[in-house]
């Protein structure tokens, strides 16, 4: 099983037209943001690079229908996500939210420790594909997630009935 099978659709889940948010919870992230949506802006145009002040506008946005929710944000030991003024949300409202709206996808791309994964992002809802980064590797993070992207890509243009993710 390789990669391009983790993001294969089944065809009841068929995606044409890619919606993408690339979202940060903190200022302190803005130049992570606009890495990454460089990134993905090179293979999809339905792109929405926002970053919120606060969980509240953040869980309202993923509401008007985005199939990829790219975030940056900080995770707390005890699975909460943190926005600019200090305020904590529960993952599992993200996870919600993000279930209720269709994503396809929710990248959690900042680096956090793994426990605060494990204790706060608990699968629940329709399905839903989730990736939680530890280490972006500085710069490397950004040739991984182009070559991620581009084979996707590639693979939409060949098979256009899979989709993305």
């Amino acid at each position: 099983m390789g990669i391009r099978d983790l993001f294969k659709k089944r065809s009841q889940d068929e995606v044409f037209g890619t919606k993408i948010l690339v979202a940060a919870l903190n200022r302190k992230f803005a130049e992570l943001a606009s890495a990454d949506a460089r990134c993905y802006s090179q293979f999809y145009s339905t792109l929405a690079e926002t970053i919120f002040e606060n969980s509240e506008d953040l869980l309202k946005t993923i509401g008007t229908g985005y199939d990829v929710v790219h975030l940056l944000c900080d995770v707390t030991p005890d699975g909460n996500i943190i926005d600019s003024r200090g305020s904590k949300t529960p993952a599992t409202l993200l996870i919600r939210a993000c279930s209720n709206s269709d994503v396809k996808l929710l990248w959690i791309a900042s680096e956090n420790k793994p426990e605060g994964y494990i204790k706060g992002f608990k699968p629940s809802g329709k399905p839903l594909n989730l990736v939680l980064t530890i280490d972006r590797k500085n710069s490397r993070f950004r040739g991984f997630l182009e070559n991620l992207l581009r084979k996707v890509y590639r693979q939409e243009k060949q098979y256009p009935s899979h989709g993305f993710p």
